[in-house]
């Protein structure tokens, strides 16, 4: 099993669309195969960071959906312009033993 954590900077003021949109995407993540879904904001960090937090039994499965992009319509337009939010970020991802 792995953990992943994606890490993102938005913009100033843009990190409370941006959980919106994450929000709205989490049954889609589901779907998934992303398990134990958590999102996360700053309080003692960088200023406007989200995290969104999630475990998978496939990590070859989680490259090949990022890769390919949303497969589904509505997820595609739940997360359309997200990358307009954002200054940077990056991953994690853990090994859980």
């Amino acid at each position: 099993m792995y953990l992943i954590r994606e890490v993102f900077r938005t913009k100033p003021g843009k990190a409370k669309e941006l959980v919106k949109k994450f929000k709205k995407a989490e049954p889609y993540f589901e779907k998934d195969g992303m398990k134990n879904y958590k999102l996360m904001t700053d309080i003692a960090t960088t200023y406007w960071t989200v995290v969104v937090e999630f475990e998978t039994e496939d990590l070859n499965d989680f490259v090949q959906a990022t890769r390919s992009g949303p497969p589904q319509p509505e997820l595609q337009e739940i997360m359309d312009g997200y990358i307009d939010l954002l200054e940077g970020g990056n991953r994690e991802i853990y090994l859980l033993e």
